[in-house]
């Protein structure tokens, strides 16, 4: 499967955003997505996760309760909706796949990635 990442961009602090991670090449509803971050000198960390069927989600304690991930199936599309956004959060997102009924947090865990969207939060 290949994933194509979109919508990060320079938003000032307390803003929103809303990434986008697009799939191609199998079918979408059979995987397990997941976002991941990575900022300058950083390793890369667990944003947010959601199972194939959406049932199950799950965040990153610094992100809980601002960030929101969803998909639609029908669209081959994750999304992550940013709100409350913080300069901390200013990283590359990099979205994540795997063909999986399990709920996945750790990036070893994942085999596919997109090339990542940059998201920079002015403060």
């Amino acid at each position: 499967v290949q994933l194509q990442a979109s919508g990060g961009g320079l938003v000032q602090a307390g803003g929103s955003l809303r990434l986008s991670c697009t799939a191609s090449g199998r079918p979408f509803s059979s995987y397990a997505m997941g976002w991941f971050r990575q900022a300058p000198g950083n390793e890369r960390e667990f944003v947010a996760a959601i199972t194939s069927n959406a049932r199950y989600t799950v965040y990153a304690d610094s992100v809980k309760g601002r960030f929101t991930i969803s998909r639609d199936n029908a669209k081959n599309t994750v999304y992550l909706q940013m709100n409350s956004l913080k300069p901390e959060d200013t990283a590359v997102y990099y979205c994540a796949a795997r063909l999986t009924l399990a709920l996945l947090t750790s990036a070893t865990q994942y085999d596919y990635w997109g090339q990542g969207t940059q998201v920079t939060v002015s403060s």
